[in-house]
């Protein structure tokens, strides 16, 4: 297989140069499930773990291999096994906060062009979960794509697709209903040789469903979806990059009942640009669209040129982003201070045995 078609370019070749002349080979994770690895290259498909180096020089969790990234290994042909030595640099990464009350970065996927963003037409269609989603997916500087698929269940499809254009601004939505296999069909201007798309949706909204339609085979388990209450179960339970015999490849993820924010706002600027833009004409720069004098967002809501749900949602977001922020520092300066506690200890130690 070439590298090529498994996504490689110009800017992995340009990070890998400095591994050419050590006889290592570039691969890209295809699974991962608890720090066991399946990686792809040109000599085929290898089980990885890495290397006690790595390990040991690597601090954080987003630091190791995610799916979609590519690694730097060394192959043990005849035991279709290899190590891996360094992580190549990552050009997009889907990142959320680890679930819980750690502050932490849990890397979804790596070096993905597209995202598609699936809700179901059924009680998982939820405006304020798409604004999230969305939000998230500009962050990790792939384009976002919605999909609404359960069309079939939804006599108002076309309308829920308009209301989701109004929030979705310069983004693509389709309805399509991968049961009936019918709109599945327009996914394919997306899908292009060496270019990688990352399925993102709560579970039970059809990921597997759509994928297993894409690849025109039964690849991926299935469960039914609970009429009551329209959710459903995890059926993907790992990480895992498919090739699509068109050319082209997607990642399943497991459904999230958690995406909490990761990132800088950056995200924020392309869901809500209309807040933005309003937040120009406030009378104070520093504005928090709530109660002051002067607000250009709220005089918007109060003529009805913006749904106040719309800018609740920016501002629940935008807190987000801030309480992470803070959380950041203060895990920064708790590092920090635990270093010079630890350098004062090594320095008072080595007194005391000078003596």
């Amino acid at each position: 297989m070439l590298l090529a078609d498994l996504g490689w370019n110009s800017f992995f070749e340009l990070n890998f140069d400095q591994y050419k002349n050590l006889g290592l080979s570039a691969m890209r994770i295809v699974r991962e499930n608890r720090e066991k690895y399946i990686a792809c290259g040109e000599l085929g498909e290898f089980s990885c773990e890495v290397s006690g180096k790595f390990r040991f020089s690597t601090e954080r969790k987003s630091e190791f291999p995610a799916v979609g990234d590519w690694v730097v290994t060394s192959v043990i042909p005849d035991e279709k096994k290899a190590i891996i030595h360094a992580l190549l640099p990552r050009k997009t990464v889907f990142s959320r906060k680890v679930p819980g009350q750690m502050t932490d970065e849990q890397v979804i996927a790596a070096n993905i062009d597209i995202v598609f963003i699936i809700t179901g037409l059924d009680l998982n269609y939820n405006l304020r979960r798409i604004e999230r989603f969305l939000s998230i997916a500009w962050e990790s500087k792939a384009l976002p794509v919605v999909l609404l698929n359960k069309s079939d269940l939804c006599p108002e499809a076309e309308l829920r697709k308009i209301e989701v254009e109004s929030i979705a601004i310069g983004v693509d939505v389709h309805t399509l209903s991968a049961t009936q296999n019918t709109g599945i069909a327009i996914l394919n201007q997306y899908i292009q040789r060496g270019k990688t798309i990352a399925f993102l949706g709560s579970s039970g909204v059809g990921k597997s469903t759509i994928i297993n339609s894409l690849l025109g085979m039964e690849h991926l388990k299935v469960n039914e979806v609970s009429e009551l209450g329209s959710r459903g179960r995890h059926t993907t339970t790992y990480r895992e990059l498919i090739l699509l015999p068109s050319g082209g490849m997607v990642i399943d993820t497991p459904g999230m009942r958690e995406l909490q924010v990761w990132g800088d706002e950056e995200g924020l600027k392309f869901v809500f640009d209309e807040i933005e833009n309003l937040s120009l004409n406030c009378r104070y720069r520093n504005c928090s669209h709530e109660n002051e004098p002067g607000c250009a967002v709220q005089k918007a809501i109060s003529e009805n040129s913006l749904d106040p749900k719309r800018l609740e949602s920016f501002l629940k977001l935008k807190k987000e982003f801030k309480y992470l922020e803070d959380r950041q520092t203060m895990k920064a300066s708790a590092i920090e201070k635990a270093n010079w506690k630890s350098i004062s200890k090594l320095a008072k130690n080595f007194k005391k045995n000078q003596l």
